[in-house]
């Protein structure tokens, strides 16, 4: 389904376009020929795109759903007749679909990693080329929860960790009752939920906590929950739908699904989940990657608690050779990732999605251009 959603970003896209260390805006888009992959003029604001004749599959972060099906939309109005196929079975099926040849992209919401043998798996997949990492999509993250009585939820960064991990078990815990003013909770057990499959949700969540509550939560990170404690969900439909069912729970969900199931989310270290606070957040980001490989930097963004911010975002990647598809699939990869990186983008919007700052979108498109 496409989640629609309607809310303020104007303050978002303009912070962002201040985030991310880039070259400067690109004022091109893409148009589209069918399926001969000859180009043709492009309309006033839009770039050239030679579609080619490939049908293209992709699989991964559940979370960017909404934004794929954005993307393919548009994509199948600019190159009539193409289709994409999208799975969202989550990140790690993303990265292993990928790394195995079985799509033609993947989609990841973190980077792929060297330690875990990801960036060399990806390297023969492609030929015996680089992997890149391209981060088309952003969105915060919400910690949503069901709980009659508390319409209204702050928790601090100690107080998820020890949440997530086990440590504080029921709702009137003296350290939620400190967070919310001395406003004692009902006295109800707390249902934690997770992401039951492997998740790049996930990693960033755990990675927020490493940073942001180093002292409570030592547990590591990854794409597989280690807190411990509660009941894993597949996907981010399942985590919303196993908060939604039952009073007293809590979990990690991405801001579109948490809207889309009208749960309510807590504000972190006082900051509501809005437009601004995550735009504040946004113009914190840094690339560490090298040239088109475009890594996000977020261990300072989450260690970040100045007052105003919502820190929790993640960045989903598209993961795509450099080097080393077949000369169809290589034009029909370009004109999809071109088409969402520039058409698409005025529809993020409305299902949930931050529209990507205008200078980070030339380096996005800088990186489409070079795949060979």
């Amino acid at each position: 389904m496409t989640i629609k959603r309607h809310f303020a970003v104007a303050g978002l896209i303009a912070a962002g376009a201040l985030a991310l260390s880039a070259c400067g805006s690109d004022s091109t888009a893409p148009t589209a020929n069918g399926s001969s992959g000859n180009s043709v003029p492009a309309p006033t604001n839009t770039a050239q795109v030679e579609c080619g004749s490939k049908k293209l599959t992709a699989e991964g972060s559940s979370a960017q759903k909404g934004a794929m099906d954005v993307f393919i939309q548009a994509y199948g109005q600019k190159c009539a007749g193409q289709q994409l196929a999208y799975n969202p079975s989550g990140s790690g099926n993303g990265v292993s679909r990928f790394t195995q040849g079985q799509v033609d992209f993947g989609a990841s919401d973190s980077a792929l990693s060297a330690e875990k043998g990801e960036v060399d798996k990806a390297k023969t997949r492609c030929q015996g080329n680089p992997a890149w990492n391209l981060p088309l999509v952003f969105g915060p993250v919400a910690i949503s929860y069901k709980l009659d009585g508390a319409d209204e939820l702050n928790l601090t960064s100690d107080v998820i960790a020890k949440i997530f991990s086990g440590a504080v078990k029921t709702w009137d815990d003296a350290a939620i009752t400190a967070a919310n003013n001395g406003k004692a909770l009902p006295a109800k057990p707390i249902q934690v939920i997770y992401r039951g499959d492997d998740s790049g949700t996930t990693d960033n969540f755990q990675n927020y906590l490493g940073a942001s509550a180093p002292s409570v939560w030592t547990k590591g990170a990854g794409k597989k929950f280690v807190g411990g404690t509660g009941q894993g969900a597949q996907g981010s439909a399942g985590v919303a739908d196993a908060i939604g069912a039952a009073d007293g729970t809590i979990g990690y969900i991405e801001w579109s699904y948490a809207q889309d199931k009208n749960l309510k989310m807590a504000k972190l270290n006082g900051a509501a989940l809005t437009a601004d606070t995550a735009a504040a957040a946004i113009k914190s980001a840094k690339v560490k990657g090298e040239g088109n490989d475009l890594v996000l930097d977020l261990k300072a963004l989450y260690a970040d608690k100045t007052q105003g911010i919502y820190p929790l975002v993640l960045g989903t990647y598209e993961l795509v050779c450099s080097k080393g598809y077949d000369a169809d699939t290589a034009k029909a990869v370009k004109a999809f990732l071109t088409v969402a990186a520039t058409d698409a983008q005025a529809q993020l919007a409305d299902a949930g999605y931050v529209p990507l700052p205008s200078d980070f979108q030339k380096k996005i498109l800088d990186a489409i251009k070079a795949i060979a």
